[in-house]
């Protein structure tokens, strides 16, 4: 995989061609990221993108979002040299935590809890998602650390799509996503040129 994927000059973003579609219809996200991550090289350099707007920002503490973040987010905290705080969804942590009521993508009303004992005021915290859609989860998020007194030194996601409140959570936060403006709107429309790629081969597979 390596060998066949990773083309000899690396532009910024060129592993997003490596994400796949969604093959098992509505209950799910319309694409998989989590493709990328399996490329040695396109999860170092996704990394590498997601930080270079922050390079000179004081970071205190990474956090990331259940599940997906937490990948993106534990990989930002080793190259950092920071600690990592998980934001857990309702009913998987045993100890004092806050919650935060949230609808997610798919219209579901769910809860996101943190822990209390770590975020205290002043605390320069990057949060870190794989994707925002909607954008509901990421500000249960945001709210669950401000209102512990924690400072949202900026937030990482592959992608924010640009909906009501993907736009607001760009306008007041410090954002970093690896999408290229000429290639936002594919995203907003949920369709990328790269799937075609994927297309042609399930269609040869299928005869």
């Amino acid at each position: 995989m390596e060998a066949l994927t990773i083309p000899p000059e690396r532009g910024k973003s060129w592993y997003l061609a490596l994400m796949a579609p969604n093959v098992k219809g509505p209950r799910y996200a319309w694409l998989d990221p989590s493709r990328l991550y399996c490329n040695q090289q396109a999860f170092k350099d996704c990394i590498e993108d997601l930080l270079q707007p922050f390079q000179n920002d004081t970071i205190d503490l990474i956090a990331g979002i259940d599940a997906m973040g937490f990948i993106l987010g534990a990989a930002i905290a080793n190259r950092l040299g920071k600690g990592f705080l998980t934001i857990r969804k309702e009913g998987h942590s045993c100890i004092e935590t806050k919650g935060k009521a949230y609808s997610d993508y798919t219209g579901q009303q769910k809860v996101l809890e943190m822990r209390t004992d770590v975020v205290k005021t002043g605390l320069r915290v990057l949060l870190v998602d794989q994707w925002i859609e909607t954008g509901g989860t990421m500000e249960a998020a945001i709210a669950l650390i401000e209102e512990q007194g924690g400072t949202i030194a900026g937030i990482a996601t592959i992608c924010i799509e640009e909906t009501e409140r993907g736009k607001r959570i760009k306008e007041k936060y410090k954002c970093s996503t690896c999408v290229p403006d000429h290639l936002q709107p594919q995203f907003n429309n949920k369709y990328l040129e790269t799937f075609k790629a994927f297309e042609r081969k399930n269609s040869r597979c299928a005869k």
